[in-house]
């Protein structure tokens, strides 16, 4: 089975809580267990990780770029300023699928800019937690 890392970056351990109108009412752990479900339809062996620090998100970009793992990231906030997470996505070495809950460009101004997806393969937004199981189809479908 094709191992896949679910990436998903600053403040997305607060799903359910953290702007319900926006992000939905759905947890981390039902989003955890969305992916695992469609990974185990699509015969992938899907890893979900989540954190708040920059640096730990560059070392799991360069683990997968090693490892040749596809990829389905959830910058967070990193999508608008981390030139670091770019230019470790730009090392990747299998698929990588840039996906949001919301649909930045229908937000704030400062969201509407994404550092990262000029090396992203593609970008998946504005589907709440469905984002993510397109990606998941995406990567799949990529071989």
């Amino acid at each position: 089975m094709k191992l896949v890392y679910v990436l998903n970056g600053p403040n997305l351990s607060r799903l359910g809580t953290r702007e319900p109108d926006v992000y939905g009412a759905e947890t981390f752990a039902d989003l955890a267990e969305l992916c695992r479900e469609t990974g185990r339809e699509l015969g992938l062996s899907v890893e979900v990780r989540q954190t708040d620090d920059e640096a730990e998100m560059v070392g799991w970009l360069h683990e997968a770029a090693d490892g040749k793992i596809p990829v389905v990231l959830n910058p967070a906030a990193f999508t608008h300023y981390s030139y670091a997470l770019r230019d470790a996505i730009a090392q990747r070495t299998a698929p990588l699928v840039e996906v949001h809950i919301s649909n930045p460009a229908a937000r704030e101004e400062f969201r509407h800019t994404s550092v990262v997806a000029a090396v992203a393969t593609g970008t998946i937004a504005g589907f709440g937690l469905t984002s993510y199981v397109l990606a998941l189809r995406a990567v799949a479908d990529a071989g």
